[in-house]
């Protein structure tokens, strides 16, 4: 398949990919009882309302341009309201955990199409394409989750980082979430998320095989 397609098609599949990771958010925000989100129109496939100039668009385009290995960014986060959840601390980190799940939901599900193609023997042209738009999906989605994951705000995994992190650690709390923008943009541009690379290669392999 033209590498210049694959480009496009997975810059369009992260869009969409981000989207689903924050409405995901909201949703069990929702579920958890707080219905923010849902009041400020963020539980919708418009991707007007989640887009992010530089996390949706301008740092996808330049890591396509410099031919990344792999896509990551985010969208606009979408607001909640601690104090409307039954359980705060645990709350919090279901709806940050909510998002890379999505992800991984989202590649588990292509995988597997990716899997029955590869298992059928067909190698039509129409097969081909199908199966590298489908092993596309999974790359961008295991990538979105595994960025996430990393536990320096305003990322996912510091949500979970701080919903199961003791009182007395508050200190590292205050620290990350003071300086994580910071913290993010200098492993951006430093090679500081070179170990993602590896994980995410593994991860692939399990969801479209080896």
């Amino acid at each position: 398949m033209d590498e210049q397609i694959i480009l496009i098609f997975q810059f369009i599949v992260f869009i969409f990919s981000v989207m689903i990771h924050e409405i995901s958010h909201g949703a069990v925000a929702l579920r958890l009882g707080d219905p923010t989100a849902k009041n400020a129109g963020r539980l919708t496939l418009n991707p007007i309302k989640h887009i992010d100039l530089f996390g949706s668009i301008l740092l996808p385009l330049l890591l396509v341009t410099i031919k990344s290995p792999f896509l990551f960014g985010w969208a606009k986060p979408v607001p909640y309201n601690p104090m409307n959840l039954r359980d705060p601390k645990r709350g919090s980190g279901l709806i940050a955990a909510a998002g890379p799940v999505s992800n991984l939901l989202v590649a588990a599900f292509f995988g597997i199409i990716y899997r029955m193609i590869d298992a059928s023997g067909t190698t039509t042209p129409g097969a081909i394409t199908l199966a590298g738009f489908a092993a596309s999906i999974v790359a961008v989605n295991v990538a979105l989750a595994l960025f996430n994951l990393i536990p320096i705000p305003p990322l996912d995994g510091s949500g979970i980082l701080f919903s199961i992190l003791p009182e007395r650690f508050s200190g590292v709390q205050h620290v990350l979430s003071r300086y994580g923008f910071y913290i993010l943009l200098f492993l951006m541009f430093t090679g500081g998320f070179n170990f993602i690379t590896p994980i995410a290669q593994a991860l692939f392999s399990v969801f479209v095989g080896s």
